[in-house]
């Protein structure tokens, strides 16, 4: 493992996440959330117009506004009219799509923290100071 190259570290990475994510998603599930719906909720605070989405989440449009009116349909989102542009309109977390994010965030907070114990404290922070450096100006701690 010495010498990987940037595809094959590339390629450990997504494998590591599909890993966790593939462990996360039948209890994710069960909340009423596939997978790609619970990480448009966890960015709709910053991004909350449908083309942002698209964009950050780098989902097709369409997809978009499949998942937006699913959760829509599930008491997870609500749509709210730009008052300067009535066609444009603005998303938010309702009580019960916020609940269920944050739900699904603790368990995958869960299975990955359990992940992280195989490694030191020391290690965890080297890790994040990595990934920060080869995120650039996108990183930004939370």
């Amino acid at each position: 493992m010495d010498k990987l190259s940037p595809w094959e570290l590339w390629t450990l990475n997504f494998e590591f996440s599909m890993a966790v994510m593939a462990e996360v998603e039948p209890e994710v599930r069960a909340l009423g959330l596939e997978m790609k719906e619970f990480f448009l909720l966890g960015k709709l605070d910053d991004h909350p117009y449908p083309a942002e989405l698209a964009r950050v989440l780098i989902t097709p449009k369409p997809s978009i506004t499949f998942m937006v009116k699913r959760m829509e349909a599930a008491g997870f989102v609500q749509r709210e009219t730009e008052a300067g542009d009535l066609r444009r309109f603005r998303l938010t977390l309702t009580r019960s799509g916020r609940k269920a994010m944050e739900a699904a965030r603790a368990i995958l907070d869960d299975a990955f923290g359990r992940r992280l114990a195989r490694i030191s404290a020391g290690e965890r922070a080297e890790l994040a100071r990595l990934l920060t450096r080869l995120m650039g100006e996108r990183a930004r701690p939370r």
